[in-house]
């Protein structure tokens, strides 16, 4: 979504984004073929709820009647160009939003590490049956965050790091010497 002013550079826009952190539909991997070594399709489920569409519908809206606000009417004016004034109901912004929509992939919690039967890792973030074999990224998280991965995947990283550290050493891992592992 964007507005411009009459006369100014198409570069020097005032662009926004509304956006569904963590949709109703949790994604699916799904096999191709029997062949393990092929990767899998991934349906990412993204507006295959009416949930999540609405709420897009709802954060273009907001957005604007944010930009209507008086403190915006020096940086923004003229037509919108995108979706584009005309665009106002509610089926056209889902059309909107279902033709131009994005995601910022942040992909997370695909092997989740948990305590039941259901989880791929433990909570030493070892895969559950195979011995030797750890997991320590962001696919460990339980659930998808709104907010940016990278803080948390820095946390699970350096948290991995020590765990290896320890079972190597048979001692637990001071935290200041953990944090230096990388």
């Amino acid at each position: 979504m964007g507005r411009g002013r009459e006369g100014v550079r198409g570069a020097d826009r005032l662009t926004t984004r509304a956006r569904r952190a963590a949709g109703a539909v949790r994604a699916a991997p799904c096999a191709r073929t029997a062949m393990r070594w092929r990767p899998p399709r991934i349906r990412a489920g993204y507006l295959s709820a009416a949930l999540d569409a609405k709420v897009l519908v709802a954060g273009l809206r907001q957005l604007r009647e944010i930009f209507a606000q008086p403190a915006f009417r020096g940086l923004v004016g003229g037509a919108e160009y995108m979706p584009g004034d005309e665009v106002t109901t509610p089926a056209a912004l889902e059309a909107f939003a279902r033709a131009k929509g994005g995601t910022v992939f942040h992909p997370t919690s695909t092997c989740r590490m948990g305590g039941d039967a259901r989880s791929v890792v433990d909570e030493r973030l070892r895969v559950r049956g195979v011995d030797g074999l750890r997991v320590i990224d962001a696919s460990v998280m339980p659930r998808v965050v709104s907010t940016n991965t990278n803080a948390a995947a820095i946390m699970i990283g350096e948290k991995g790091a020590a765990l290896v550290l320890e079972d190597a050493r048979g001692v637990p891992v001071r935290r200041a010497e953990a944090s230096c592992v990388a």
